[in-house]
Formats: structure tokens, sequence, C-alpha cells
């Protein structure tokens, strides 16, 4: 008798049914495994007393009991957390002497993991026809799409060797510049008892590849997104990578400029302060919502302002200005991301971070202090130029001056600090970027007055003042 004579629904094995002669007691793990694999995707139904081409001899009612002992037993034993099971007969003969048993297993609410001994753990998902060991990133988004946490134990073992962004990291924002401990990274739970890695740390591993960790950075002339893009870069892989690439991003498209000091002196002042820039973007890698697919964080940086946009809801009950400043509730979507960032010493706690923005922002006006926008489904953190005012004109200003081209581009690396090519171009209203190399850069670059940092081909290419 054929399966489908039974049930007419199935045609054959896939993503929802799989056929088992039967389970073998000495070998658990090779149909175990598909038990996992139906609890972390969308369920399924063993059959068994079911060839492989679909042919239904069926068990006896002794072998039926023996069998669902036996999964009673590997589900109590070696599956984690347990999975739900439930179970149906139906009669391959008329004397009903012989039955196909139906496991049907539900999804789970939790990762499921197969142990085999103390220290051997393997996430199963399903494939077509059969079950396989899901990746770290698969791993990571069952996690997220099950309950948006980060937190689940993966089966990568903790290696100092394979974490080096992360650890360069915490050198460079830890006041010690130590790298944590073992013992350090399984008191904050980032590692478990064990040694494995969580899902949440893998994604601070070197070797990272999902398409989650995309940060997008933009550079515009003008005010808003139509007008020209003069430098971009998009980041991905270890959070700590792209965290340390997106603030040198900022960090070389943000201007130098001064202000007077109460002695008469001058002090040098960033357009944006970099302790504001590093606790926005802290905030968006922490709390933004990995379980939306096809987003990213997003950097634009306008004249006049900077926007680190996220992905995710903002969790709160009240709006970000109806908190009084300094006792904004800590809330954390993600915890093992939030608890690596405190490990290397980024992450403040208590939610002093919008404190740290504000009080980087102190001795600017209160239309230029930091501001949360909140929208349905993404945060927009926004940074104000604290020199706008004063530079946004400063090429009509030096032109009033009677200064020449080259002189414009000496007085603006020497007030922003290193430039690309192409914005230079657009500021000196050059229309083709041959004549502007010719006329302005090249005779700066010979005179040895400035240097280009990046291919000659490229109009990202940075002019940097010797």
């Amino acid at each position: 008798m054929r399966i489908t004579e039974l049930y007419s629904d199935v045609i054959t094995e896939d993503m929802h049914y799989e056929y088992k002669a039967k389970l073998n007691p000495e070998n658990p793990v090779k149909w175990a495994k598909t038990i996992v694999g139906f609890a972390n995707g969308e369920g399924g139904i063993i059959f068994v007393g079911v060839s492989n081409v679909g042919e239904a001899f069926g068990l006896d009612l002794t072998e039926i009991d023996q069998t669902k002992n036996l999964i009673a037993i590997v589900n109590d034993r070696h599956i984690f957390p347990h999975v739900k099971i439930g179970y149906m007969l139906r009669s391959i003969d008329e004397e009903a002497e012989r039955f196909v048993l139906a496991l049907k297993v539900s999804p789970s609410h939790s990762v499921v993991r197969y142990r085999e001994g103390d220290f051997n753990e393997t996430v199963y998902i399903k494939g077509d026809g059969n079950s396989v060991p899901a990746t770290p990133e698969q791993i990571i988004s069952l996690g997220k799409r099950r309950f948006g946490i980060d937190n689940e134990v993966s089966e990568i073992r903790y290696v100092e060797s394979e974490w080096t962004e992360f650890l360069n990291l915490c050198r460079l924002y830890r006041e010690d510049g130590s790298v944590p401990s073992l013992k350090e990274l399984q008191s904050e739970e980032v590692i478990s008892k064990d040694g494995y890695a969580k899902s949440g740390f893998l994604m601070f591993k070197d070797d990272y590849q999902g398409e989650d960790s995309l940060i997008s950075c933009r550079l515009w002339k003008g005010k808003n997104k139509t007008g020209i893009v003069l430098d971009s870069g998009r980041y991905k892989g270890s959070l700590a990578k792209v965290f340390r690439e997106a603030i040198l991003f900022i960090k070389r498209n943000t201007r130098m400029g001064w202000m007077k000091t109460g002695k008469g002196g001058r002090q040098n002042l960033w357009a944006y302060p970099m302790e504001a820039v590093r606790e926005a973007l802290v905030n968006a890698v922490a709390h933004r919502d990995y379980s939306i697919a096809g987003t990213q964080i997003d950097i634009d940086i306008y004249d006049d302002r900077l926007d680190i946009v996220s992905p995710g809801s903002w969790l709160l009950p009240r709006k970000y200005e109806e908190y009084p400043l300094g006792s904004i509730p800590s809330i954390r979507r993600n915890t093992i991301i939030a608890a690596c960032l405190d490990v290397a010493n980024l992450m403040e706690r208590g939610g002093t971070g919008f404190q740290t923005m504000a009080e980087s922002y102190k001795s600017s006006s209160q239309e230029k202090q930091p501001v949360v926008l909140i929208y349905p489904g993404f945060l927009d953190l926004r940074l104000f130029d604290r020199l706008y005012e004063t530079t946004s004109d400063e090429v009509r200003d030096l032109s009033g001056d009677g200064l020449s081209d080259t002189e414009k581009v000496i007085q603006l690396l020497k007030t922003r600090g290193p430039m690309p090519v192409r914005e230079l171009q657009a500021l000196l209203n050059y229309n083709h970027r041959g004549a502007f190399l010719e006329k302005v850069i090249n005779p700066l670059i010979v005179e040895n007055i400035i240097y280009r940092n990046g291919s000659s081909k490229s109009p990202k290419s940075l002019i940097v003042l010797r």
C-alpha cells in the first residue's frame, strides 16, 4: 500500500513530511535529527513503517509501543528543550494488525538542540527530504525569528584567535587597554559555562558574514538626499569591524573648527563631538531589531546634521523628550550584543548614553541639541553640526576675500581636515574633474603642500594637507 492511500495530501518527502521504516535505538541521532529539524522549522510529520519510496508496510502494536517509548526516552535525554509530539495511527490492512505511526512534531518557541554527552550539542534544520546541522548564521536567524533575542548557545567554542576584531575593539576602548578573560566573558554570559559562544557573540566573530551587520554610510552635498553623494561606504562582517569602519567614516567627514576660550585663546572643536557620535552608533548597534530581514543601519551626513537610523521600534512607553535628562530607563533589545559592548567599555549602563550625548553639546544652543526621532519601525538619532552656522559657506566667504582656488583648498583643508577630491571639486564649483585636478590639485601636490591618500583615478581619494 502506498502512503498516499492513507494520507492523500502526502506526495513525497519534503520540508513537512519524512518516511522512516523503523527507528534504530542504537543510533537515535539518525532519526531524532528530523524531529529537531521539524521543531526548528514549521513543524512536520514523520511516518514510521514506510519505506524510502513511500511504500507503507506498517508496524504491529508491539512495535508501535516500543517506538513510542523510544521516542519518549530520546526526547527526554537528548533533545533540549523537549519537543511536543503527537501520535496518529492508520491501519494498512483490513484486520487492523499493522499500522503506520505518524509522529506530528510541533514547531518550538525556542531553538532546539540535539545533545550527545555533556559538551556536544547540534542544532538541526529541515532541508528538502533531510535534516542538516545549522550554520552559526542560521542559528542566529532561528533565535531572532523565534523570540527576537540573541542569547542562544551555539556549538562554536570561544577561541581568542577567532575574535581578534572584538579583542582589538576592547583594547581601543577599555581604560587599561586590556582584553577580557574567558572568565569575564562567562560572567557577562557572552559565553556559556562550558565555553560555547552565545549567538549574539558570534556576530563579533572575525569571519561573520551575516547580512544583518551591514552599516551603510553616505556623505551628502546639501541638506537632503537629493544632493550629490560625495563619499560613501558599505561595511559588513564582524560587528566590531563595522563599528570601527563607521566611526572612521564619520571622523574623516567631520570638520574641525575652533571656539574662543575664556582667556582669549582658541580651542579645537569637532563639528560632531566624537563622544556623541560613539554613543549614538553604539545605541544603534545594540538596540536595532536584527530580526527584520533586508534592513541595515544607515548613516547620512548632511551639510548641517548627522542622522544614524536603525531598524526597530522605540521600546519605552513614553517619548524620548518626555524623560528628564539622565532618567531614561535602560531596556535592552539584544542582551548579548549589549553585553559585548559592555565588555568593550562602550555600552553606557542605565540609559546614560543619551546623557553623554547631551553633555557633549552643553555649550551649544538649544536648537543644536541631539534629538531622537521616533517613526514606525525605526529610530533616527540626530546630531547637529556645531560649526554649520559659521562654516557652511566657506567657499563663498573665501572668494569674497579674493583668494585663489588653490588658497581656498588650503583653507578648507585647514578648517575641515582631509577631504575627498569630489567634495572639494563641488565646493569650488568645478564641473569637470580633469580641469579641477589640472588647475588646482596637481599644482599643490607638485609643490608638496598637499598629498593624495588613495588612487589618483578615484574621486573618493582624500586630499590631505601636509
